[in-house]
């Protein structure tokens, strides 16, 4: 795995952000991070790049244990914070040099004028960054993230502010990058988690509440209504494929199934004389799921 997350605790005072967070991202999978403000995504991006070092719990980067081992381990790290903090009195080949040299990359020159290509700032990169329109900032910080040819990458929100146009193209470049690394973003747009992402996690109040949903394949909601509805619905659990069971009105549910049980549903009802108004299938996106998950 390239990245492991076991068990991380984090507190600010008595306050506990992150409760207990276990996860693991093989390489070339970009996984997106969704979560309410406030429940603790970016205290563990920041734990998972070694930015914060009082937690419990482990984090192993591409094997390398980052508390025992924090440098070598954050050798293999690109992170692209929220903010993206930068030089703006500095020239955008300038920085890029200067990180560069940081890294104590052989041949820095010939490094920086490839992530210029790779990020698309050849038209800008005699520029100062602080002439940059916002998307760009976004593509310098994305080649200071990369200059080093990290296997993980940490983006905190790296598309917030962007016009639709900027959306585009940082989009394609992370799928791009999603190829040959393992890519965690967080982001509040749920059009860009279906774009990009091959897997989603969802955390709320500290904890992961679901670490495994498949973009376009979020599940199927189904809405029974009974005439004669029995008083426990849990009858219908028997149902294979059924995930959950909600009661909306007195004669009428709301089925979340891995798959299509509308056959299923007319022969269940029909054994047991109960008489079907009406069967019609719910949409149900990462908008929804997400409600369902953290409210």
């Amino acid at each position: 795995m390239s990245l492991t997350v076991t068990n991380i605790k984090k507190s600010y005072g008595n306050k506990e952000i992150l409760k207990g967070i276990s996860f693991n991202i093989p390489q070339g999978h970009i996984v997106g991070f969704l979560g309410p403000n406030g429940v603790g995504k970016s205290t563990l991006m920041k734990v998972i790049t070694g930015y914060l070092t009082d937690y419990t719990g482990e984090v192993e980067i591409c094997g390398i244990n980052m508390r025992k081992n924090p440098i070598e381990a954050k050798r293999n790290i690109g992170y692209l914070p929220e903010n993206n903090p930068l030089y703006l009195d500095m020239y955008v080949k300038e920085y890029l040099l200067f990180v560069a040299n940081t890294y104590k990359l052989q041949n820095p020159s010939q490094k920086v004028t490839e992530m210029i290509d790779c990020v698309g700032l050849g038209s800008e990169f005699q520029k100062k960054i602080g002439q940059l329109s916002k998307g760009y900032r976004q593509r310098v910080g994305l080649a200071q993230a990369l200059i080093h040819n990290p296997k993980v990458l940490i983006l905190d929100e790296p598309t917030t502010g962007l016009d639709p146009n900027q959306l585009v193209g940082i989009r394609q470049l992370i799928r791009n990058l999603g190829t040959e690394k393992t890519v965690l973003f967080s982001t509040h747009i749920m059009q860009e988690v279906n774009a990009v992402c091959d897997r989603v996690m969802v955390i709320n109040k500290g904890l992961i509440v679901n670490d495994n949903v498949q973009p376009g394949n979020e599940g199927l909601v189904f809405v029974l209504e009974i005439e004669n509805m029995p008083e426990k619905t849990d009858i219908f659990k028997e149902i294979d494929g059924i995930k959950n069971i909600t009661r909306t009105s007195t004669n009428e549910i709301e089925i979340e199934a891995k798959k299509d049980i509308r056959g299923e549903l007319f022969r269940f009802a029909t054994q047991r004389n109960l008489i079907i108004k009406t069967l019609k299938q719910k949409e149900q996106n990462m908008e929804d799921l997400f409600h369902k998950l953290t409210e």
